[in-house]
């Protein structure tokens, strides 16, 4: 897969795992690993580059006696996953573009003449 569709593909998966609550790095991977393969020396800066857009913010709570980093996502990261699914849309009418041609124009011809006979 291309690296940078990938690279956006994982930026929004990360804004998806916290659009609903707040969040902490090792509880993302395990919310995000069904659907992709993330790894700690991905995410962390994935989230830092994120927060330098200011699509999440940060803050830092104490649990269990350690430092935890929180993350949020701002109004700008839900427009994101919003712009997302637009773009996801373009897309898919690439793709749906590439197969039709895979099949060739005389396959689609047929399918043409046997809609047009059972009309």
């Amino acid at each position: 897969m291309d690296v940078q569709l990938k690279r956006g593909l994982l930026d929004v998966c990360v804004l998806a795992a916290i659009r609903t609550a707040d969040s902490y790095g090792y509880q993302i991977i395990r919310d995000i690993k069904p659907y992709v393969e993330i790894s700690e020396s991905t995410l962390y800066p994935i989230l830092r580059r994120l927060e330098s857009q200011d699509l999440l913010t940060v803050r830092t709570e104490e649990y269990n006696g350690r430092l935890r980093k929180y993350y949020r996502i701002t109004e700008a990261g839900r427009n994101r996953i919003e712009e997302f699914k637009r773009e996801w849309n373009e897309l898919i009418s690439i793709y749906e573009y590439i197969v039709k041609e895979d099949t060739g124009d005389e396959e689609a011809g047929v399918s043409d003449s046997a809609l047009e006979a059972t009309v």
